[in-house]
């Protein structure tokens, strides 16, 4: 793939929902708002917490069922389809970034587009006309994901809309013993986590565990957080790690929906 400097893409972290974020009535339009703002993607590499292969796995490059991971919902979930096209040279590209620096790289070739994907896209793109390669989270190791982002920016300036899809709190036991509203482990996070993104903490943020309140009930396992720091890693090798926004904000069902865009 190749663009002028011009058609740089952003590199976006948003949180996905699950499937009922198509019933909400404000998410969805906050999503193809977002989507609408963007420059139009040549094709969307996809970094989805719900994805977790070492050494780091390439999905399908062509037609591929979706993956339904998830329990317990109606029927209707379940029929969703999002028949985007597959991304084989993007999927090259890929290879070559990350293999020259000796990043281990593998084939999935039967691994469709998971919810933490399909999710959001269905809202950002419904026309599903945009081609789109998931790859997986090899490790929760932030410094190691940013490594990972950094490799992939070239493909920004091939008009690759790279996406961290996770969940900006996420903590879904916990939920099951708390009220309605927002608890204050999200609450906390969440505020703790905006100033740190408009301070520009890449530190705290990259010690989240350590430095954030209430950091190890907002993320028990880190899976929803970790596809933040691919994007920082996009977004610093660009030069635009400081040129960040939260374009969503607010909470639901008590978690925090933070997404961000940098550059």
């Amino acid at each position: 793939m190749s663009a002028t400097p011009q058609e740089r893409m952003p590199a976006l972290y948003l949180s996905h929902g699950a499937p009922p974020l198509a019933d909400d009535p404000v998410w969805p339009g906050q999503l193809a708002a977002w989507s609408a703002a963007l420059p139009r993607p040549r094709a969307v590499l996809m970094v989805s917490a719900h994805w977790e292969e070492a050494p780091l796995a390439l999905g399908a490059v062509g037609t591929r069922p979706l993956v339904y991971d998830f329990r317990g919902f109606p029927e209707h979930y379940y029929r969703v389809r999002y028949d985007a096209p597959g991304a084989p040279e993007l999927a090259d590209d890929v290879r070559k970034l990350l293999r020259a620096p000796g990043i281990p790289v593998q084939d999935v070739p039967d691994r469709g587009l998971d919810h933490g994907a399909y999710v959001p896209l269905v809202e950002m793109y419904p026309a599903a006309d945009v081609p789109v390669l998931q790859i997986s989270l090899p490790t929760l190791e932030p410094v190691r994901l940013m490594e990972i982002g950094r490799r992939l920016a070239p493909l920004r300036d091939a008009g690759v809309l790279i996406v961290g899809s996770g969940f900006f709190t996420h903590n879904l036991a916990a939920l099951r013993h708390t009220g309605p509203g927002v608890p204050a482990w999200s609450a906390e996070f969440d505020d703790w986590g905006r100033r740190a993104l408009e301070t520009r903490d890449w530190d705290a943020l990259l010690d989240f565990l350590g430095k954030a309140p209430a950091g190890r009930y907002a993320h028990p396992r880190t899976e929803h957080f970790a596809p933040l720091f691919v994007t920082m890693g996009a977004a610093e090798a660009g030069g635009e790690l400081d040129a960040q926004r939260s374009v969503i904000d607010g909470f639901w069902m008590g978690l925090a929906k933070r997404s961000v865009q940098f550059g």
